[in-house]
């Protein structure tokens, strides 16, 4: 064992340096020093206002950094000639990007031309977390936003319904690792989901089973009551945790009483590389905090764009 922990180290004194070198802290401390109190004011003022906001800004930045890096990508919108990420089916629901622009509009007559849209994701991403309760962390600044955004990419997001080996790749793809996948999924901590996410686990599961037999019983049956068989409420659905609105660590409480809303929550308390992740999460949130902080800082790090530019208006490139 002690030989492969080495190699563990030693990859990791190579990685940090790499990405220390493109992103920094303290990167707008001289050129725009009220970046991040804009930043946090447009969030919490938007948050008091509608109390999806924070949900919906994490989900963002998971969305944008998974295509192409944390790019800025998914703000973009559609052109005529171009199909873009957020009118990708899995970013159709991907909402609250008025936020986003809110705060670039205040930044553009604060200091011109100098925060990135990508900078403004990253930093918006730990604000609704912090402001729910949860860990607060400092997000390395001086990404670039890209001006490539493709709708049929969003493909490759992982899917409500994926299973761990499948969300295990997808992960390592971007250099993350299993740990980054549990302490990542406790992010829907926060957050709702629409019954067409999961309501496949609730009928016709398989040959075997008409209910996805992961599921708790009684939670099943209430998921059903909420997600009748034709129902027409597109809103209809369920919160993710029973805290929707606080950052903890009842999440994986939740996991390992079958009551994980998504077939990819449930799958990983079913597989032994997993498992006992969500079990010391959900005995530990302070354990949980300190890894999900981390776990966003490595997310933030994904495909960092550093030849893109930064964006007067985040919906369009320059």
């Amino acid at each position: 064992m002690a030989p492969l922990v080495q190699h563990i180290v030693v990859v990791l004194l190579i990685a940090i340096p790499l990405t220390k070198a493109v992103l920094d802290a303290h990167y707008y401390d001289k050129t725009c020093p009220q970046a991040e109190s804009i930043i946090f004011q447009t969030l919490r003022n938007a948050s008091l206002y509608d109390r999806k906001v924070p949900a919906r800004i994490l989900r963002m930045f998971f969305h944008d950094c998974f295509i192409r890096g944390c790019d800025a990508s998914i703000l973009l919108d559609s052109t005529p000639g171009n199909k873009a990420e957020k009118d990708g089916p899995p970013n159709i629901s991907v909402r609250s990007f008025y936020v986003i622009d809110d705060a670039k509009t205040k930044l553009e007559s604060a200091c011109p031309h100098t925060v990135s849209c990508a900078d403004i994701i990253a930093v918006a991403a730990r604000d609704v977390v912090a402001m729910s309760g949860g860990p607060h962390w400092n997000v390395l600044k001086g990404r670039k936003d890209g001006r490539v955004s493709i709708a049929n990419e969003t493909i490759n997001l992982p899917a409500p319904s994926s299973n761990s080996t499948q969300l295990i790749q997808s992960f390592a793809k971007r250099g993350l690792g299993v740990k980054d996948l549990v302490a990542l999924s406790g992010g829907h901590t926060l957050g709702f989901s629409h019954c067409s996410s999961f309501e496949a686990r609730l009928r016709n599961f398989s040959s075997l089973h008409e209910v996805d037999p992961t599921l708790n019983t009684d939670f099943a049956e209430n998921l059903t009551k909420k997600c009748p068989k034709h129902h027409t409420d597109s809103n209809a659905g369920q919160f993710l945790d029973s805290s929707a609105s606080t950052f903890d660590n009842e999440y994986y409480k939740r996991v390992i009483a079958g009551k994980g809303v998504f077939a990819s929550d449930q799958a990983l308390y079913g597989d032994h590389r997993t498992k006992w992740i969500v079990e010391s999460f959900a005995r530990d949130q302070a354990l949980f905090f300190s890894e999900f902080a981390s776990s966003m800082v490595r997310l933030g790090n994904v495909g960092v764009n550093e030849h893109g530019e930064v964006r007067t208006k985040c919906r369009v490139v320059n």
